[in-house]
């Protein structure tokens, strides 16, 4: 039985004392060397407004890495269609597709909704907690609300500069739609109006849809037959209920016979287990970073994440993230990989590794590459 897929989600992490410079070019090198390694994809995350993450514009790095590399399938993680629309979205990745065949995935993400769910949600009574559970040994977090931090005044910024002046983004599903049309060639509007994407109409573009749990993604993206992506690594709590959602919905399609998954993984990979927690060690304030709402800050070395101001409050802040994320040697790693994907029953695993020195987090890529293929 031939190994499980492994496949990486890049943020182009900008380290303390780094520069963007750094992130980007280390984000090419960490692809030719993912390549020589084996890895199947190579996807780029969209972050915006954050000093830590230089993956803003992932159609612009995915051309530098298609073209730094030969065989990797090469895509976005997700594009955020809330602020783009979909004519923008097919001919910039229609290109990309024309000049590297075979090789674009095209990974769509719902935003634009948050802010509303969101109020929504702090308008609600608050839900009843949820204890952490343990499915097959795999660990199933308390869900983390992101109310508080969609409703922060850096959110508001970000959504101000992200959109158009008085600009509302369309449902999701029409989006959708208007992008799998414009690919087809057979989009029109109401009065019967023809367009077509040059480039982009013909492409052999590959179409994922992303998801955090069992909503509207998931269940979209098992009745129109597409592949899914689920996020373990941002949403842990949910993780079961969007494969499960996705599976309940899927319907063939000219793209799949059978429903086909991905799952995320936070992962750190060192020699030894604690050669790996030390590296790993600054993903809690990292993440902190996130969830205070003011965005992700330089990823800091192990010495300087031990010297940051750390209490209980942040620790459960950000204690689903960080009990979940997967680190040790290649062997500890590797057990607990299998066990997500057993779980999950993933066709796919997606790994997303950061650390403060480049090289640690290519050495962490190769070790699990070596590991899981042996």
């Amino acid at each position: 039985m031939p190994s499980t897929p492994l496949s990486i989600l890049d943020l182009s992490p900008v380290p303390a004392g780094g520069t963007v410079t750094d992130a980007l070019r280390n984000t090419v090198d960490l692809a030719r060397r993912a390549e020589q390694s084996g890895y199947h994809r190579y996807w780029l995350a969209e972050h915006h407004l954050a000093a830590g993450v230089a993956s803003s514009a992932p159609a612009v790095l995915i051309g530098q890495i298609a073209a730094a590399t030969s065989v990797l399938r090469v895509g976005s993680g997700a594009v955020q269609v809330g602020h783009r629309t979909a004519l923008s979205v097919v001919e910039e990745f229609g290109t990309l597709a024309a000049l590297h065949p075979g090789r674009i995935d095209l990974g769509l993400g719902r935003s634009g909704q948050r802010r509303i769910e969101a109020a929504r949600e702090s308008a609600a009574p608050a839900p009843p907690p949820v204890a952490a559970r343990v499915v097959d040994g795999l660990l199933i977090p308390p869900p983390f609300s992101y109310a508080q931090v969609l409703a922060s005044p850096r959110f508001a910024l970000s959504t101000a500069l992200l959109h158009q002046p008085g600009a509302q983004p369309p449902p999701f599903a029409e989006q959708v739609a208007d992008v799998l049309a414009l690919l087809r060639g057979d989009y029109a509007d109401a009065d019967g109006l023809d367009a077509h994407a040059v480039p982009g109409e013909g492409t052999d573009l590959q179409v994922w849809l992303l998801g955090s749990s069992g909503g509207e993604s998931a269940q979209l993206a098992g009745a129109l037959g597409l592949p899914f992506a689920a996020n373990y690594h941002v949403s842990p709590s949910s993780i079961l209920d969007a494969v499960a959602a996705y599976r309940a919905a899927f319907q063939p399609s000219p793209t799949l016979a059978e429903p086909y998954v991905v799952v995320s993984a936070d992962v750190v990979v060192a020699e030894t287990d604690d050669t790996a927690r030390r590296l790993a060690a600054p993903y809690g304030p990292w993440v902190r970073s996130i969830r205070s709402g003011a965005g992700a800050m330089p990823f800091p070395s192990p010495e300087q994440a031990a010297a940051l101001p750390w209490t209980d409050d942040d620790r459960d802040l950000v204690a689903d993230r960080v009990d979940t994320q997967f680190v040790g040697s290649p062997p500890t790693v590797v057990e607990r990989l299998r066990t997500l994907r057993d779980v999950t029953a993933a066709d796919e695993l997606l790994v997303t590794t950061i650390t403060h020195a480049h090289a640690d987090r290519v050495s962490s890529y190769e070790l699990l590459a070596k590991e899981w293929n042996d």
